[in-house]
């Protein structure tokens, strides 16, 4: 009898432990799973923009996209961007500028980005300022219209609009929402002659700001963010070549110590600002990708790993440290006394950092987006394809 008792709690041990592994198992499978987001909705600046500068503005001319695209591709960079890389990760056609209104396709998400754009609106005009007046409030009004816009025509209208618009399933909850944004912010301080204090005051109002645009992007549905820090404003030439006080102290990489340390102070109060979001938005997942590290290590490490002088400007003018005039950028002609002068491309981008003097080629794009896409520099620290699942981390 005590014999048979042994026998049935032994089998009923080793059940539980089958469906104790079973369980555990299901839960590994579930988490090595990816998120199959059927859409990006990316809210930026250059670094992603992918059109909507152009299509507002003087186009941008050859030999801007000749790497990839053979030709302009409304990118501030010879061709592709860590946007790009992003989408083509996840198995999604590249995104449509929702500005770009010539043979766009809106069925895997949009960009709202814009070339020269700011998380604060700027005073002034693009003519007066420098700076795109689709700033982030502009472009979360757009994403509104987007999706309030696509949703009726989709459901209403139909036809030929149902093979260029997201299905109203996909619009909002499943999507991933990037955002890229603040590199102008902090640039537009350094280049008015502002100290890095003087930058550092104005930084808490960025992070409001944005704060409040992730929570609108909440409130309309979304819950999926990957949200990426800022670069090295100080690695930059035209950066370099405007304040020339602020680049008289260089790191071992040459760049500017002053210039990006405004940077490293956003890129804190922005970790910070991510986790506030996280206690605040408790069904939503935010990914803070830190954007600023794989730049540096760019920046250092370039002739190591295949480049030339990460300083040195692929598409400029004038020779010198950085090629890099600020009146003859790339692709411009300008003609003095008869001569013409013109910013021309370098024979190989692929072994430049730099592009124009602003942007990266994109081959740094591509080593941009290899340092970050499995997550080793993400809070919390996963891939791409699992930003779906850090909900409450």
């Amino acid at each position: 009898m005590a014999s048979a008792r042994r026998c049935t709690t032994m089998a009923t041990n080793k059940l539980i432990m089958f469906v104790v592994m079973l369980v555990v198992l299901q839960r590994v499978r579930s988490d090595d799973s990816p998120c199959d987001f059927p859409a990006i909705f990316n809210l930026g600046d250059s670094y992603s923009d992918t059109g909507a500068f152009p299509a507002l503005f003087p186009a941008v001319q050859p030999p801007y996209g000749r790497t990839f695209f053979g030709m302009p591709a409304g990118r501030q960079s010879d061709g592709r961007l860590t946007i790009d890389f992003m989408a083509q990760s996840l198995g999604l056609r590249y995104l449509n500028a929702y500005l770009d209104s010539l043979g766009s396709n809106f069925t895997q998400g949009a960009n709202f980005a814009s070339a020269a754009g700011t998380i604060r609106r700027v005073n002034g005009s693009l003519w007066t300022s420098g700076y795109s007046p689709i700033s982030l409030d502009v472009q979360i009004w757009q994403f509104q219209q987007f999706i309030n816009r696509s949703q009726f025509v989709y459901n209403n209208i139909g036809g030929v609009y149902r093979e260029i618009l997201p299905k109203p399933e996909h619009l909002v909850s499943k999507a991933l929402y990037t955002f890229d944004i603040g590199a102008n912010d902090l640039a537009m301080g350094y280049l008015d002659n502002m100290t890095t204090e003087q930058v550092e005051a104005y930084v808490p109002d960025l992070m409001e700001r944005l704060a409040s645009a992730i929570q609108t992007v909440y409130d309309l549905g979304g819950r999926y963010f990957w949200v990426h820090n800022t670069g090295t404003l100080g690695c930059l030439p035209y950066a370099l070549a405007y304040r020339p006080d602020l680049a008289t102290e260089k790191d071992s990489a040459g760049c500017s110590v002053a210039l990006n340390a405004g940077p490293r102070f956003f890129n804190a109060r922005l970790k910070e600002t991510v986790a506030r979001l996280r206690v605040a938005l408790p069904e939503a997942a935010f990914t803070y990708v830190d954007v600023y590290t794989a730049m540096y290590r760019l920046m250092s490490e370039a002739k190591k790993i295949g480049f030339g002088d990460p300083l040195r400007v692929c598409c400029g003018y004038g020779g010198g440290e950085y090629n890099f005039d600020k009146d003859i950028g790339c692709g411009v002609k300008v003609e003095v006394n008869g001569t013409v002068m013109e910013g021309k491309s370098c024979e190989a981008p692929s072994r430049s950092v730099s592009w124009d003097g602003v942007h990266l080629t994109e081959a740094a794009y591509k080593f941009i987006f290899d340092q970050i896409v499995e997550g080793a520099l993400s809070d919390p620290p996963v891939p791409l394809r699992r930003a779906c699942q850090t909900k409450g981390q």
